[in-house]
């Protein structure tokens, strides 16, 4: 990339005293240096794990009544509440939140999506 006359810095990155700022990818597990498949499941299973907090939040729940009503025992709940990311698949994410009547609702980029989406298949 071609740095910035004025900074000396890449056109993405500014210049704070004696830091460097760096623009997000808008993937905090991409800009952590994660490969792009794996950034994108970890993006999408952290915003599911949030708004399941706050459905249990909202509800004023303990984890004890949290898990009798997902059905879960209490440590399960526990790695939910403390953010233990790798312990939860989106599956079960989606099932829980579902049992909670919350929707999900998925969206694409057109950049994500894949080139061969619009492939034909000979019949």
């Amino acid at each position: 990339m071609k740095s910035n006359d004025k900074t000396g810095t890449e056109p993405n990155e500014r210049s704070s005293g004696d830091a460097e700022i760096t623009e997000s990818t808008g993937n905090v597990f991409a800009d952590l240096g994660f490969e792009a498949e794996e950034a994108a499941n970890l993006k999408v299973r952290a915003r599911l794990m949030v708004r399941l907090r706050r459905f249990i939040k909202e509800r004023g729940m303990t984890q004890d009544e949290a898990a009798d009503y997902f059905g879960v025992n209490q440590p399960r709940i526990s790695d939910l509440v403390n953010k233990k990311i790798d312990k939860f698949s989106i599956d079960t994410l989606v099932n829980m939140l579902t049992q909670a009547g919350v929707g999900v609702k998925i969206d694409f980029n057109e950049a994500e999506s894949s080139s061969n989406e619009s492939a034909k298949v000979p019949a």
